[in-house]
Protein backbone atom coordinates (compact mmCIF):
# COMPACT_ATOMS: atom_id res chain seq x y z
CA UNK A 1 0.00 0.00 0.00
CA UNK A 2 2.48 2.43 0.99
CA UNK A 3 4.79 1.64 -2.22
CA UNK A 4 1.73 2.33 -4.41
CA UNK A 5 0.95 5.80 -2.73
CA UNK A 6 4.65 6.44 -3.06
CA UNK A 7 4.44 5.66 -6.64
CA UNK A 8 1.53 7.34 -7.43
CA UNK A 9 2.75 10.64 -5.33
CA UNK A 10 6.10 10.31 -7.60
CA UNK A 11 4.18 9.91 -10.99
CA UNK A 12 1.98 12.73 -9.84
CA UNK A 13 4.98 15.47 -9.42
CA UNK A 14 6.38 14.04 -12.92
CA UNK A 15 3.59 15.31 -14.50
CA UNK A 16 3.52 18.32 -12.88
CA UNK A 17 7.11 19.37 -13.84
CA UNK A 18 6.49 18.21 -17.33
CA UNK A 19 6.57 21.51 -19.89
CA UNK A 20 3.17 21.77 -21.11
CA UNK A 21 2.47 19.55 -23.92
CA UNK A 22 1.74 21.80 -26.32
CA UNK A 23 2.41 26.08 -25.81
CA UNK A 24 -0.79 28.23 -25.44
CA UNK A 25 -1.15 31.66 -25.10
CA UNK A 26 -0.40 32.78 -21.91
CA UNK A 27 -3.64 34.79 -20.10
CA UNK A 28 -2.38 38.42 -19.83
CA UNK A 29 -2.84 40.64 -16.89
CA UNK A 30 -2.32 43.95 -15.75
CA UNK A 31 -1.10 44.56 -12.07
CA UNK A 32 0.01 46.93 -9.51
CA UNK A 33 3.75 46.75 -8.69
CA UNK A 34 5.88 47.14 -5.69
CA UNK A 35 7.10 49.37 -4.42
CA UNK A 36 5.57 52.61 -6.30
CA UNK A 37 2.01 50.62 -7.67
CA UNK A 38 2.93 51.39 -11.25
CA UNK A 39 0.58 48.80 -13.34
CA UNK A 40 2.46 46.34 -15.88
CA UNK A 41 1.03 43.93 -18.40
CA UNK A 42 2.05 40.35 -19.58
CA UNK A 43 2.18 42.51 -23.20
CA UNK A 44 4.38 44.95 -22.52
CA UNK A 45 6.85 41.74 -22.12
CA UNK A 46 6.27 40.40 -25.76
CA UNK A 47 9.71 39.54 -27.26
CA UNK A 48 11.08 38.47 -23.69
CA UNK A 49 11.56 35.18 -22.11
CA UNK A 50 8.75 35.82 -19.14
CA UNK A 51 9.58 33.89 -15.57
CA UNK A 52 6.03 34.49 -13.76
CA UNK A 53 6.29 33.11 -10.08
CA UNK A 54 2.94 33.16 -8.08
CA UNK A 55 3.83 33.57 -4.70
CA UNK A 56 2.83 34.48 -1.45
CA UNK A 57 4.53 35.94 2.16
CA UNK A 58 3.29 33.22 4.11
CA UNK A 59 4.82 30.12 1.76
CA UNK A 60 8.20 29.12 2.96
CA UNK A 61 9.23 27.49 -0.13
CA UNK A 62 7.91 30.96 -2.21
CA UNK A 63 10.57 33.36 0.02
CA UNK A 64 13.25 30.78 -0.38
CA UNK A 65 13.07 30.96 -4.24
CA UNK A 66 13.49 34.61 -3.97
CA UNK A 67 17.43 34.79 -3.96
CA UNK A 68 17.52 32.07 -6.87
CA UNK A 69 15.51 34.55 -8.73
CA UNK A 70 17.62 37.28 -8.00
CA UNK A 71 20.76 35.65 -9.45
CA UNK A 72 18.64 34.56 -12.68
CA UNK A 73 17.53 38.39 -13.27
CA UNK A 74 20.79 39.48 -12.73
CA UNK A 75 22.44 36.31 -15.18
CA UNK A 76 19.85 36.99 -17.92
CA UNK A 77 18.09 40.32 -18.07
CA UNK A 78 20.06 41.19 -20.70
CA UNK A 79 19.51 38.42 -23.13
CA UNK A 80 15.79 38.73 -22.54
CA UNK A 81 14.77 37.34 -19.40
CA UNK A 82 11.95 39.25 -17.03
CA UNK A 83 10.93 37.89 -14.00
CA UNK A 84 7.95 38.90 -12.04
CA UNK A 85 6.90 37.75 -9.16
CA UNK A 86 2.83 38.03 -8.42
CA UNK A 87 1.80 37.57 -4.97
CA UNK A 88 -1.56 36.28 -4.14
CA UNK A 89 -1.56 37.93 -0.80
CA UNK A 90 -4.67 39.95 0.39
CA UNK A 91 -2.90 42.57 2.37
CA UNK A 92 -0.43 44.86 0.36
CA UNK A 93 1.23 45.48 3.71
CA UNK A 94 2.75 42.22 3.96
CA UNK A 95 4.38 42.18 0.48
CA UNK A 96 5.62 45.64 1.10
CA UNK A 97 7.44 43.90 4.49
CA UNK A 98 8.70 41.68 2.42
CA UNK A 99 10.03 43.59 -0.33
CA UNK A 100 11.71 45.90 1.94
CA UNK A 101 13.55 43.47 3.37
CA UNK A 102 14.45 41.21 0.52
CA UNK A 103 14.70 44.30 -2.08
CA UNK A 104 14.67 42.14 -5.26
CA UNK A 105 15.38 43.76 -8.55
CA UNK A 106 13.33 41.82 -10.64
CA UNK A 107 9.42 42.59 -10.84
CA UNK A 108 7.20 42.19 -7.71
CA UNK A 109 3.60 41.99 -8.69
CA UNK A 110 0.26 42.36 -6.42
CA UNK A 111 -3.01 39.69 -7.11
CA UNK A 112 -5.57 40.97 -4.47
CA UNK A 113 -8.42 39.40 -6.06
CA UNK A 114 -6.99 36.13 -7.03
CA UNK A 115 -8.67 37.22 -10.22
CA UNK A 116 -4.79 36.51 -12.38
CA UNK A 117 -4.15 33.15 -10.12
CA UNK A 118 -7.08 31.91 -11.16
CA UNK A 119 -6.61 32.34 -14.85
CA UNK A 120 -3.45 30.47 -14.67
CA UNK A 121 -5.11 28.12 -12.51
CA UNK A 122 -2.66 28.51 -9.85
CA UNK A 123 -3.12 24.83 -7.64
CA UNK A 124 -0.33 25.41 -5.35
CA UNK A 125 1.94 28.04 -4.01
CA UNK A 126 4.90 28.65 -5.55
CA UNK A 127 3.53 28.06 -9.27
CA UNK A 128 5.64 29.12 -12.48
CA UNK A 129 5.01 29.45 -16.03
CA UNK A 130 7.90 30.13 -18.50
CA UNK A 131 6.52 32.39 -20.93
CA UNK A 132 8.50 32.07 -24.99
CA UNK A 133 9.10 35.38 -26.78
CA UNK A 134 6.18 34.72 -28.50
CA UNK A 135 3.76 34.87 -25.86
CA UNK A 136 3.48 31.57 -25.18
CA UNK A 137 3.16 29.43 -22.28
CA UNK A 138 5.57 26.60 -22.26
CA UNK A 139 6.10 25.33 -18.61
CA UNK A 140 4.67 25.14 -15.53
CA UNK A 141 6.42 23.96 -12.34
CA UNK A 142 5.03 23.76 -9.05
CA UNK A 143 6.95 24.05 -5.87
CA UNK A 144 10.47 25.40 -5.57
CA UNK A 145 13.62 22.63 -4.20
CA UNK A 146 17.14 23.24 -4.49
CA UNK A 147 17.03 20.43 -7.17
CA UNK A 148 14.68 22.00 -9.70
CA UNK A 149 17.00 25.04 -9.99
CA UNK A 150 19.68 23.12 -12.98
CA UNK A 151 16.42 21.98 -15.01
CA UNK A 152 14.87 25.44 -14.46
CA UNK A 153 17.85 27.38 -16.04
CA UNK A 154 18.41 24.85 -18.49
CA UNK A 155 14.69 25.67 -19.54
CA UNK A 156 15.30 29.22 -19.41
CA UNK A 157 18.78 28.93 -21.35
CA UNK A 158 16.76 26.91 -24.11
CA UNK A 159 14.21 29.50 -24.13
CA UNK A 160 16.36 32.43 -24.48
CA UNK A 161 18.43 30.96 -27.44
CA UNK A 162 15.27 30.65 -29.56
Amino acid sequence: MFSRLLMLSATLLFFLTLPAFAAEPAPDFTLPTFPDNTEISLKDFKGRVVYLDFWATWCPPCRKSFPWMDEMHERYKDEGLSIIAVSVDKKRGQIEQFVKKTEPAFIVAHDPTGKVAKSYKIRAMPTTYLIDRNGQLVMTHMGFRSKDKDKLEATIQSLLEK
